[in-house]
């Protein structure tokens, strides 16, 4: 296996030489981190700069630089760290300034709105799920499809408060449709799910003979602690007098049951946002709550798997005869790393598909 390449490009400039490195990206966290420790760097580096990051020639983080220390000891050998986030980072540093009224605004005029100050950040490099803007036309929610036209109906959140952060208006807006939002290496938000189904990309295997094994270690997490066997989500919407309502507040709720929890143990939340929320915010929780609750975490050698770097929102086959397991799960989590002590190895969190967090 030829030796992984990691490369930081600051301005047009690469450097390729480091001590050690840790590059993280996590789909349920906001911002992903990165550090990088440097002997004697090619060129000088200050904090907030932008910056990429590639691994084996494939671009795995667009971000900025937050920090930089520098230390020698009495050999006068220097080391630079750097530290940094993806361009999230930025969303969730920055917070909204003035009272604004939003009620029925779409989401993509929000975002535009919103992110308009924001440096380094393409507006036009927004991205929706397929099938989840605009309105209905005539299609009907299914189980499999439940967000269909919800995505951009103006809903009743009446104003953006300062102190608010850019991030927590967008994700709360995202999680009232049942969705994330997310970034993708190159610096794209976007609007949508995990991925479900399809063919798995990578695969990991531990057998009890040794044939074929790939990872070096593995745990699984199995916790009902934070989980519940039905999440009930209550609203109360005002009544709209063009409608010929009277502007009374009219009680909405939503309900989801998990059929594997093993015993009854409610959950009840209030969403007042707006009519089409409280089913969506329930499925919301349920899903967060079986994420919170299973997780698996493996540690392979190098960072990629048939010339493919590890990455979140892949599927992955797992046959660990050691744990029991034999499925396919998503990759959420992926951590790449280098030490003197260790070498190079990724960390990998993975849990079931397609659920929100």
């Amino acid at each position: 296996m030829p030796p992984d390449n990691v490369t930081l490009e600051i301005s047009g400039h690469r450097i390729e030489r480091f001590v050690s490195y840790t590059a993280e990206a996590d789909l349920y966290t906001a911002d992903d981190a990165f550090s990088l420790e440097l002997a004697a760097p090619e060129l000088e580096i200050t904090r907030g700069q932008q910056c990429k990051l590639y691994v084996n020639g494939a671009l795995e983080l667009t971000g900025i630089i937050d920090k930089r220390s520098r230390k020698y000891d009495k050999s006068g050998s220097l080391v630079v760290r750097v530290e940094g986030r993806d361009l999230m980072g930025l969303l969730v540093d920055s917070y909204c300034e003035q009272f604004v009224t939003v009620q029925g605004m779409k989401l993509s005029a929000l975002a535009e709105m919103l992110l308009k100050t924001v440096p380094f950040i393409n507006r036009k490099h927004i991205q929706y799920q397929e099938n989840i803007v605009g309105k209905l036309k005539g299609k009907k929610r299914s189980v499999d499809q439940p967000l269909v036209g919800y995505l951009d109906t103006p809903q009743k959140i009446s104003q953006i408060e300062p102190g608010m952060t850019v991030f927590d208006v967008l994700r709360t807006y995202a999680a009232s449709r049942g969705l994330m939002f997310f970034a993708q290496p190159d610096g794209t938000f976007i609007f949508g799910r995990p991925k479900a189904k399809g063919e798995p990309m990578f695969t990991l295997t531990c057998t009890k003979s040794g044939v074929g094994n790939n990872v070096l270690g593995g745990e699984e997490i199995d916790d009902i602690s934070k989980r519940y066997s039905k999440v009930t989500v209550i609203g109360q919407q005002q009544g709209q007098d063009d409608m010929g309502m009277d502007a009374t507040k009219i009680t909405t709720s939503g309900v989801t049951e998990d059929k594997g929890f093993p015993f009854y143990k409610p959950f009840v939340s209030t969403d007042n946002n707006d009519s089409q929320s409280p089913q969506l915010h329930a499925r919301f929780l349920m899903e967060q709550q079986r994420h919170q609750g299973y997780q698996l975490l493996y540690r392979v050698q190098g960072h990629s798997q048939n010339n493919k770097n590890w990455r979140i929102n892949e599927l992955c086959k797992v046959h660990d005869e050691a744990l029991g397991i034999d499925g396919v799960y998503l990759i959420y989590g992926r951590t790449f790393e280098r030490s003197k002590q260790d070498g190079t190895f990724t960390s990998l969190k993975l849990g079931p598909p397609g659920l929100v967090q």
